[in-house]
């Protein structure tokens, strides 16, 4: 420093420290005597090149940088080039964005994707902890990401369409349930017109357990139908989050696709929906021989029925009367839920009561039906597939189809029959184990089956004939007592 020191002429400033003459000019621009000089030396070092008011200066502007960042830290700064140009302030965004692409370990720019582990990482990530995984540049990997979302959305799709159906279906069921409601309410207040003033308190007690039936098993419809919405509202937000985060930018979706992702890792198989038995309303409690068990209580004599068809177990393309005991073939389907318990592939429905130990006979009325068949069934025969009718599937049957009289079993063979029966009568004795068919205007037997019974059986009636359907006769019965 000695070296680069200049004398000042005379008439120069006084140092600035002592106020002594004889100052040397600094190459730092600044006066001080010789003793000054040293103490600066002594103070700041020998190497040092500036004076105690350089120092000094520097010194405070650190301090006021400092204090600075501790007032306004958090908020924009104005870039110093940028505010002699009046460029404005860099936003803090763009300050977020550039170090977020930069390794926080390494400090180096974030540039390939760890398919394995499934994170960014930098080159020295991959080279100290990611070594031996698979890892892509940040575009390969985000289209590999992207096409695995899209392919984990397809069994998403699917649920949700077999969520929708769910939905429609028990939508459709309950709208059944409610035209049942309506129609076996108009029925059984056209029977109860029939009856006495006095009849009143009992068509209300049938009607308020029609009601509670009503109620109950609408209850629970709604309860599966909110359900099913629920489901559908949650699946759909899971799908929309997930197209959304496929939809970003590439940065963005391989940042935030680990969180993505977990929405394709729930179960997406679609669980099988369970069938709704005893869904409907049971029409057949309500009005089975409804006239014949309000008769019981007034003693007098009624008409009735020994079958009457159970509704829920119709095929489509058979139209039943409002009391249940006439089945007329139809070209059109009704609009009817396909439950459980409706046959598809038969043209039948079965009786409304399961029929067990006992003898138990009911007469049909087939007239000029051309294509028939009469019998009983299992409960548990096949009602959603076609099969040959036989007693080795569970069916008992004897029917008219192309002109003759056939026994549905092992050979088949038409049934000679003499005159051509108008009512043909159903005998089941199922103890013995037998169920016979004659024809019941003189007792002809028909045919004849012999069986060991392992369960109860059901009235099976089948109509293909458009022209002519087949009744259920009534009986006549009388109450006395002794």
């Amino acid at each position: 420093m000695a070296s680069d020191q200049l004398s000042l002429p005379p008439g120069d400033p006084i140092c600035p420290g002592c106020q002594s003459d004889g100052s040397l000019l600094l190459p730092c621009g600044h006066s001080l005597c010789q003793s000054c000089l040293q103490l600066c030396q002594l103070e700041l070092g020998h190497e040092q090149q500036r004076c105690t008011e350089c120092y000094g200066r520097e010194l405070l502007d650190n301090v006021l940088n400092g204090l600075f960042d501790t007032i306004f830290q958090g908020q924009p700064r104005r870039d110093r080039s940028q505010a002699t140009l009046g460029l404005g302030l860099i936003g803090i965004d763009h300050a977020g964005a550039a170090d977020e692409k930069v390794c926080p370990r390494h400090d180096d720019r974030l540039t390939l994707f760890c398919m394995e582990d499934e994170e960014l990482i930098c080159g020295q990530c991959r080279a100290e902890e990611h070594e031996g995984h698979e890892c892509n540049n940040t575009e390969e990997a985000a289209l590999e990401c992207k096409r695995e979302l899209r392919f984990a959305l397809r069994p998403l799709q699917e649920k949700l369409e077999s969520l929708n159906t769910a939905k429609q279906i028990c939508q459709e069921t309950a709208d059944h349930i409610r035209r049942q409601t309506q129609n076996t309410v108009r029925l059984i207040k056209a029977d109860f017109e029939k009856l006495q003033q006095f009849l009143r308190d009992e068509e209300a007690s049938l009607l308020t357990a029609l009601k509670e039936e009503e109620e109950q098993k609408s209850r629970k419809m709604k309860e599966k139908i909110d359900r099913l919405t629920e489901e559908i509202t949650s699946l759909t937000a899971t799908m929309r989050s997930t197209e959304e985060a496929i939809a970003s930018e590439d940065f963005e979706f391989l940042k935030n696709y680990k969180k993505a992702s977990d929405c394709y890792r729930v179960e997406c198989t679609p669980q099988d929906l369970k069938e709704m038995s005893g869904a409907l309303i049971d029409v057949a409690k309500h009005l089975s021989s409804l006239i014949f068990r309000v008769w019981e209580k007034m003693q007098t004599v009624v008409t009735y029925t020994p079958v009457t068809l159970d509704p829920n177990t119709a095929d489509a393309c058979l139209s039943l009367s409002d009391d249940l005991t006439v089945l007329r073939y139809t070209d059109e389907e009704q609009p009817i839920p396909d439950n459980p318990e409706r046959f598809c592939y038969y043209e039948c429905v079965l009786g409304s009561e399961a029929l067990g130990t006992g003898r138990h006979s009911w007469d049909v009325e087939v007239g000029d039906s051309t294509e028939w068949a009469l019998g009983v069934v299992y409960d548990s025969v096949q009602r959603k597939e076609w099969f040959p009718p036989s007693p080795e599937h569970g069916m008992w049957t004897v029917c008219l189809h192309g002109g003759h009289y056939r026994a549905p079993n092992s050979t088949s063979q038409p049934i000679p029959v003499k005159k051509k029966p108008q009512k043909v009568r159903v005998q089941l004795d199922w103890d013995v184990g037998r169920v016979m068919f004659s024809d019941a205007a003189d007792n002809t037997l028909l045919y004849k089956f012999k069986a060991k019974f392992t369960e109860k059986l059901y009235p099976y009636f089948s109509n293909t004939c458009k022209r002519h359907p087949l009744r259920i006769l009534p009986e006549k019965v009388s109450v006395y007592t002794e």
